[in-house]
């Protein structure tokens, strides 16, 4: 007969929600963890643009399709940045108020770590616009336009990318770098690096939990009496 610390162990909850609404398209995933292996169970794309009206919704249905109780999750994996101010907010602010809601403790991830470990690289850059990447080299973090990319010597290797702008950007800045093309990071991408924290129960500060911007928003930026744009 199994001790009350092993039955206990049994029904510990072992899913996971994540979501990601920081590109020009979201997505949201559920899975089920151990301590060697993560089974995504399944996954639904969310339309750019859209994630306000259409998150929630789909958070309801993976779960109802997998009769899993959101209560009854491990942790909620939230993408928080770098990437759309507006996807990272509706996403990080949906994530807070499900966490709340239902008592379930919330874990948040760079997107930019999301795309490294996807390709399997310590590199990696996301378009930002404005001539502009957000960047990930070894563990640090940045937005770099050419001057800042021209700047860091040496430069990287290798470097992974998932659109285009970013590319471009990095083979005029870096033309001896190898620029490696995978596709965008999503929520099922996300869930794996977190469950180490998630199995050492290092959850975030729901109240204290913020968007990893890396650029103020327009509205900071345009606001800014010290911005050229401003001072006209």
């Amino acid at each position: 007969m199994s001790s009350p610390a092993h039955r206990s162990e049994a029904h510990k909850p072992t899913a996971v929600l994540g979501i990601d609404t920081c590109g020009p398209s979201g997505s949201v995933a559920l899975s089920r963890i151990t301590a060697t292996a993560v089974e995504i169970l399944g996954e639904v794309q969310l339309e750019g643009r859209t994630y306000s009206a259409t998150l929630i919704s789909a958070v309801e249905r993976l779960l109802t399709t997998h009769a899993i109780a959101l209560h009854g999750i491990a942790c909620i994996v939230i993408v928080n940045g770098p990437g759309s101010f507006t996807g990272v907010r509706v996403g990080l602010s949906a994530a807070k108020g499900l966490a709340e809601g239902a008592g379930v403790p919330l874990l948040a991830i760079s997107r930019l770590q999301v795309l490294a470990q996807k390709a399997a690289l310590p590199n990696a850059a996301l378009d930002a616009h404005r001539h502009e990447v957000f960047l990930r080299i070894a563990e640090n973090e940045l937005l770099a336009g050419g001057p800042e990319l021209a700047a860091i010597d040496p430069a990287p290797a290798r470097i992974a990318v998932c659109d285009d702008a970013a590319a471009t950007l990095l083979a005029s800045t870096w033309p001896a770098a190898e620029i490696l093309r995978v596709g965008p990071p999503t929520a099922a991408d996300a869930i794996p690096l977190a469950v180490p924290q998630i199995l050492a129960g290092k959850f975030a500060d729901v109240l204290l939990l913020d968007g990893h911007y890396l650029r103020r928003s327009d509205a900071e930026i345009f606001g800014d009496p010290a911005h050229p744009a401003v001072r006209k």
